[in-house]
């Protein structure tokens, strides 16, 4: 299987999108400052993942995720989560 994951900075407002075979080591990885590209905004909280079989179509959605499209899916999808944030 192949995960596509929206991370949210507990430091700030800012989300990141990725996909990975090993969501908890991943996870970890990205808390402990190892992924350059998100160290200087751990720790995380892990908000949405989805599953797929095979990484091309996780590919097609972490492609998804980063698009108005995708990010509307998402506050959509995560309706609660947001409404309780504000």
């Amino acid at each position: 299987m192949y995960y596509t994951y929206i991370l949210k900075s507990q430091k700030g407002n800012k989300q990141f999108v990725g996909l990975t075979k090993e969501i908890d080591i991943r996870f970890k990885q990205h808390n402990n400052g190892e992924v350059e590209s998100t160290k200087e905004f751990s720790p995380f909280t892990l908000l949405y993942y989805e599953a797929c079989i095979n990484k091309e179509d996780a590919k097609i959605r972490e492609i998804f995720f980063k698009t108005q499209k995708g990010r509307l899916f998402l506050k959509k999808r995560l309706k609660s989560y947001f409404t309780k944030i504000k």
